[in-house]
């Protein structure tokens, strides 16, 4: 009985696990026979529309700018230098760095010690020379003096030999009275010569003693000057630089004392490329004097000049490329000689020419416009100038149009986008259209939600909460209706 009993239990098990294994298979079958029978279900392919900021392409004059790096220099540096060797006395108490002199100020001087005695002996010597001069003057005088008594005696004689004739003509006289009166004739004329001698002797004499006179004022004139190269001055008004030198040091003869840097006589040397360069010529093919704006960046706060261009170097240089350019400063207050300053050259106004942003255009000089239906179109454009941000195109068929400001990738020609203009009010966004389900409807939408095991359970369990509302969004019961199948 007992076995009977256990075998009719084993049986009824058996039969009910055969029953439950049949009725999955048919839940298998009829879920997939359920599958198989349904559509296939295509998802509605939308364009994609994509927002995008646009500017407007208005022509106008615009004066290009033009960047460069420089640095600040002096136009008058002058290096102080000794001329003569010796003790430094006399320094100046401005002769120090930093100290500021004027124009002509003594700064130091060298012992003039030895330079003053040869300056005394160059007086001394001056006068040796006048006093020479004047004794020559006053010695010619009295050859000449001598020279014209002479000549007197000489007429006397010539008088004395012609008397004597005229008696011996008449038989008065005697043969050797003639003779003695023309030897006496020959000795006036021999003093004569002499005395014309002497007068040639003391010209000569003259001549050296003007040209002792010119030396000694030569001797005197370089003694002055070496007692002059004794003191140091300053040639102009300026700044001290590199001062290296105290009150009794020895110095020699052209060693460097320091430096005068005129601050108020500041410009600014800086290098353009050759194609910037060229800009900057005029029509004749000159450097313009084009105005200039130079920044120096401290910690944040800026210190400017307005200037002018002045010069360009004569010559590129060696290993150097483009131009080497000068600007003069009209009022550098705050600059200093070694400055690292920014330059801002105005070049030539350019004419019809529009600003925009430089993502607006490619390397290829390409831009985006929108079209009709704002669908993006492609467009040519002639890029001038670069400057910061914003690039400089001319494009006379792109006037009054409007082009995408930010290009990317995703952006090409005929896609569909959305302008958003600066200024313009931003669109309201508009509410979504509500229904109010019915039980049955909601039922069969709440049903194929919580069958749909693909479906994140975040995503479920949300829309399951808008379902649970009195109304529901009207796209979203529109896409889960598409999915079921109508």
């Amino acid at each position: 009985m007992r076995f009977l009993r256990k075998s009719l239990t084993g049986l009824f098990l058996m039969a009910l696990t055969v029953s439950l294994l049949v009725y999955a298979g048919a839940t298998v079958r009829d879920a997939v026979q359920a599958r198989l029978a349904e559509e296939p279900r295509v998802p509605q392919a939308r364009e994609r529309v994509f927002a995008v900021n646009v500017v407007t392409v208005a022509p106008e004059t615009v004066v290009p700018v033009l960047s460069a790096f420089g640095e600040v220099q002096s136009s008058r540096t002058l290096e102080l230098r000794a001329a003569v060797g010796g003790a430094l006395i006399d320094l100046a108490p401005e002769f120090v760095e930093g100290g500021r002199v004027a124009a002509g100020q003594l700064l130091a001087r060298v012992n003039p010690a030895e330079a003053q005695a040869a300056l005394d002996r160059a007086e001394s010597d001056l006068l040796d020379a006048e006093a020479e001069q004047r004794e020559a003057q006053r010695a010619i005088v009295l050859a000449e003096d001598e020279l014209a008594a002479a000549r007197d005696q000489v007429a006397l004689r010539e008088k004395a030999l012609q008397r004597q004739n005229d008696l011996l003509s008449r038989n008065v006289g005697t043969a050797a009275a003639v003779e003695t009166a023309e030897l006496a004739l020959s000795s006036a004329r021999q003093a004569v010569l002499s005395q014309r001698q002497a007068v040639a002797t003391a010209e000569a004499r003259i001549d050296q003693a003007v040209t002792r006179v010119k030396r000694a004022q030569i001797a005197l004139a370089e003694a002055e000057r070496g007692l002059a190269d004794t003191e140091v001055r300053a040639e102009f008004g300026g700044t001290l630089s590199d001062v290296t030198v105290v009150a009794g040091r020895l110095v020699s003869g052209n060693e460097k004392l320091g430096e005068i840097v005129d601050a108020e006589a500041l410009e600014v040397v800086f290098r353009v490329s050759t194609q910037e360069y060229a800009r900057l010529l005029n029509e004749a093919g000159r450097l313009r004097r084009a105005d200039v704006t130079v920044t120096l960046d401290v910690f944040g706060t800026n210190i400017q000049a307005k200037g002018q261009i002045s010069r360009e170097s004569a010559a590129v240089g060696d290993g150097q490329t483009g131009r080497r350019l000068f600007a003069t400063l009209d009022a550098p207050r705050g600059f200093k000689p070694g400055d690292f300053v920014t330059v801002s050259v105005l070049e030539a106004p350019l004419e019809r020419v529009s600003r925009v942003p430089a993502t607006a255009v490619n390397a290829a000089g390409d831009v985006l416009v929108i079209g009709a239906e704002n669908r993006l179109e492609v467009a040519q454009v002639t890029v001038l100038r670069r400057q910061g941000d914003d690039v400089l195109i001319r494009a006379a068929a792109l006037d009054g149009k409007e082009i995408v400001a930010e290009r990317t990738p995703l952006l090409g020609a005929g896609i569909r986008v959305n302008p958003l203009r600066s200024g313009a009010v931003p669109e309201a966004p508009q509410e979504p259209e509500m229904l109010e389900l019915s039980e049955e409807r909601r039922a069969k939408l709440r049903a194929y939600v919580e069958a749909n095991t693909r479906m994140p359970q975040e995503a479920r369990t949300r829309i399951l909460a808008q379902l649970d509302q009195p109304q529901v969004p009207a796209d979203m019961v529109a896409r889960i209706e598409a999915r079921m199948g109508g």
